[in-house]
């Protein structure tokens, strides 16, 4: 009673299992697939090329992708009372639900309540609602790579767009020369086509090692052609944090589908990067300098990391001040100052890829779990965290009981443990900000259905 009473009408009765699968799929029609249209319009949005502020207070910071995105959530709300179906699990509706409880208290604790009300929108979003509709949204497994699908194809038209920037001159500018792949998202938001591609590139490496069977063999050729062309673009981005997630995230991937399928792979990747960096000499130098900058801490290091380092330390001053709640959503950049070194820049220069320069203010840490840190305290960085590694957990948990019985949803599960550890490495050296942000709802929500969601619907392929 007290189950059915949280988690919806007792009327609802789940959809008996379904037999094994053999043979062909069946075929669906348009009617089945439009209900997954909310959930890849956001993605397929960010193909067109994005006008977004510079982070400060008087630019526009509002794309496409997040109306779609807010549409979304607003079109599996109306389904659900439509339909008057339960929600969501109990396990799904805590994990998803947890981190609404620290965003809530770091805006009430906040200086500025009003303030940080924006800031309390933009994370219940991306953290908790967007995930929620996607979780809802997906029936079964082929809707599942259907979504992750439409990552792909967008990985492919930015990073496309990124190496003729790279090729013509006409990126963001870099070391002095404007070469830097940024794809559509300009000089302002240099993560989001590395973002973009990185995706792409975790799933076709999911894709790709897709256990052995009819469908497999026919999208693996393309799977690992995909995967190999996006390694291009996701270098010519010279972005760090990314390289480091994408390199830790494959390795995982390959590691989880087997040690002789890992051999495999990783002699591939490693002839495959032999022949573009040394052979054809793309990128070479500049590559090496920015892959060494990473360590170069003290030893004459570059502006970037620099500044990247003195904001880790304010935001770490700023939880040392208010421990239990932060200094509230949005407070990052009113207290940078007062807890930064003199070493800290006033901005970054951002400049090519069709923009006059201008300079870019550093409002946060570049390091999501700093950022929640400061501005949430320890109650909104066990929240969110916990939230994460419980998708994380869960998600690997699953996938080892998908090989363990051979299903045919094992590449879902190797696609969503991929880009669960991608994003958590990835928030070690960025955050939540840009166009490209109305995708991480969406990959959350995809870990997420295939962490939490129930074995009847595993059971579809």
């Amino acid at each position: 009673m007290t189950v059915a009473l949280l988690t919806g009408p007792a009327r609802y009765s789940p959809a008996p299992d379904r037999p094994a699968h053999t043979g062909t799929p069946p075929r669906r029609g348009l009617s089945h697939w439009w209900p997954l249209a909310p959930a890849v319009a956001p993605v397929l949005l960010l193909a067109d090329p994005v006008a977004y502020g510079n982070g400060s207070s008087t630019s526009t910071n509002i794309s496409a992708a997040d109306v779609a995105s807010v549409l979304l959530v607003v079109f599996c709300a109306v389904r659900l009372l439509r339909r008057r179906t339960r929600p969501l699990t109990p396990a799904a509706a805590v994990v998803l639900g947890v981190p609404a409880v620290g965003i809530a208290v770091a805006t009430v604790t906040a200086g500025d309540p009003a303030a940080a009300l924006p800031g309390f929108v933009r994370y219940v979003q991306i953290f908790v609602l967007v995930p929620a509709a996607v979780v809802l949204l997906l029936r079964d497994a082929r809707d599942f790579r259907v979504l992750a699908g439409s990552f792909v194809v967008l990985a492919v038209i930015q990073g496309a767009f990124g190496v003729v920037q790279y090729a013509t001159r006409t990126g963001a500018s870099y070391m002095g020369s404007d070469i830097r792949a940024v794809g559509t998202f300009g000089p302002t938001d240099v993560m989001g086509m590395a973002t973009v591609v990185a995706y792409g590139l975790v799933i076709t490496t999911g894709v790709a090692l897709r256990p052995a069977g009819a469908a497999a063999r026919r999208l693996r050729p393309a799977a690992i052609a995909l995967a190999l062309a996006l390694v291009v673009p996701l270098a010519l981005s010279f972005s760090r944090g990314s390289w480091i997630a994408t390199l830790l995230a494959g390795l995982v991937i390959v590691l989880f589908a087997g040690l002789r399928t890992a051999s495999r792979v990783l002699c591939t990747l490693v002839a495959v990067a032999v022949v573009l960096i040394g052979g054809f000499g793309i990128g070479t130098e500049l590559i090496q300098a920015r892959v060494s900058s990473i360590t170069r801490v003290t030893d004459a290091p570059d502006q970037s990391v620099t500044d990247r380092y003195t904001m880790w330390a304010a935001a770490v001053s700023m939880w040392r001040a208010e421990p239990a709640t932060g200094v509230g959503l949005k407070g990052f950049p009113a207290h940078r100052d007062g807890d930064s070194s003199l070493g800290l820049s006033s901005g970054s220069d951002t400049e090519g890829a069709g923009r006059a320069f201008q300079r870019q203010p550093l409002l946060s840490p570049h390091n999501m779990y700093l950022l929640v840190l400061s501005e949430q305290g320890l109650t909104g960085i066990t929240a969110l965290a916990g939230s994460w590694a419980a998708l994380l957990v869960g998600s690997v948990r699953r996938l080892f009981a998908a090989r363990r019985s051979r299903h045919s949803a094992e590449d879902c599960g190797l696609m969503a443990a991929g880009l669960m550890i991608w994003q958590t490495v990835d928030f070690l050296y960025a955050d939540i900000g840009g166009p490209s942000t109305a995708l991480t709802g969406i990959v959350f929500g995809l870990v997420a259905w295939w962490a939490l969601t129930g074995p009847k619907t595993l059971s579809s392929v």
